[in-house]
């Protein structure tokens, strides 16, 4: 059985609060959640896959005199680890991390997710207090098709459907250009949800944009294709705060059903080109050979130069319908 730490807690108000698991708890993304899943008043099992420790130690001051939490060890790998993390929870918020022994996203790490996934979707519908779960997917899961068009030039001269929800990335067309993340992506989320359509399970997925953030690198498995998103309006951008945001209007909004793509901005013009790229090479940075610095001045001066705007392909309309009535009610919060 995993190891739990119940850390600090102060009594429970006169209304029962709700019993929620975030796995993996350790990223970016996971360790937010937690915090803002706190200060909402909810009951959190954070389950730990990476750097337990230090993890730790940041979710108990946290949870100091606020609200409880309690903290597994859990390894999606691992069935049983799962199931000890869930026990008695109503929702689970689940995204899946790169494990230490294999950090980088290669044509093997889609079997890895693909058996995360379904280790954690087979636990939740062995859980029977568990009434949501919101998945974590990617829009690399929904944009990479082999129609896309290969001329660099404006889309406003092609006519082309927008991408929404509805739309999955092509497994051998990712297979063909080593498109591992969105390779992955797509086969764990059809994996989570034919799971959740054969065994009842109440499951809503998140396809977030690119995660911005002071983590952010070039070599991001996400930014594989990069060129080819930003000239077919498809590139686009997410910030953390609205990610959870997000994450957590899906789970709490009863109306709520299906996949919800995810991104607050899009990359089709030179500006925003030039600012990401920027953000991912700076030219001041003292580890950066000369010859990067003068590629990445000479790439900016470029792009500037061109102004060129490409059409947005992408629509994120139904997370934004959802979140009017989230955000009418809730303040924003950065993390």
């Amino acid at each position: 059985m995993s190891p739990a730490i119940i850390l600090k807690q102060q009594q429970l108000g006169p209304t029962k609060r709700r019993r929620v698991c975030v796995m993996d708890a350790s990223g970016s993304l996971g360790s937010a959640l937690v915090r803002r899943l706190l200060e909402r008043g909810y009951i959190v099992h954070a389950a730990l896959l990476h750097h337990p420790h230090d993890e730790f130690q940041s979710f108990e001051r946290l949870s100091s005199e606020k609200n409880q939490l309690r903290v597994f060890y859990s390894d999606p790998l691992d069935y049983h680890s799962i199931t000890d993390a869930l026990k008695g929870c109503c929702g689970l918020f689940y995204s899946f991390q790169p494990p230490t022994d294999h950090p980088i996203y290669d044509e093997f790490m889609s079997d890895l997710e693909v058996r995360a996934a379904h280790n954690v979707l087979e636990a939740c519908a062995q859980t029977h207090t568990m009434e949501k779960v919101v998945f974590t997917s990617s829009a690399t899961a929904v944009i990479w098709t082999d129609n896309l068009i290969d001329q660099a030039v404006p889309l406003s001269d092609h006519l082309v459907d927008d991408i929404d929800e509805k739309k999955w990335s092509d497994i051998n067309f990712c297979k063909k250009f080593k498109l591992w993340h969105g390779l992955s992506k797509t086969l764990a989320e059809k994996t989570a949800w034919a799971l959740a359509m054969d065994r009842g399970v109440n499951m809503v997925s998140v396809n977030g944009g690119l995660l911005m953030g002071p983590d952010l690198r070039i070599k991001d498995p996400y930014l594989k294709g990069a060129a080819e998103m930003y000239k077919q309006g498809v590139f686009v951008t997410v910030e953390l705060w609205f990610l959870v945001d997000a994450h957590i209007c899906v789970f709490e909004d009863v109306s709520s059903y299906g996949r919800y793509l995810c991104f607050n901005r899009v990359i089709n013009c030179n500006k925003e080109a030039v600012k990401l790229a920027n953000m991912l090479l700076p030219s001041n940075s003292a580890s950066s050979p000369p010859q990067s610095q003068s590629s990445n001045s000479s790439c900016n001066s470029f792009l500037e130069g061109k102004r060129v705007a490409y059409q947005q392909r992408i629509s994120n309309k139904k997370l934004s319908t959802l979140m009017v009535g989230f955000y009418s009610g809730v303040r924003r919060v950065d993390f």
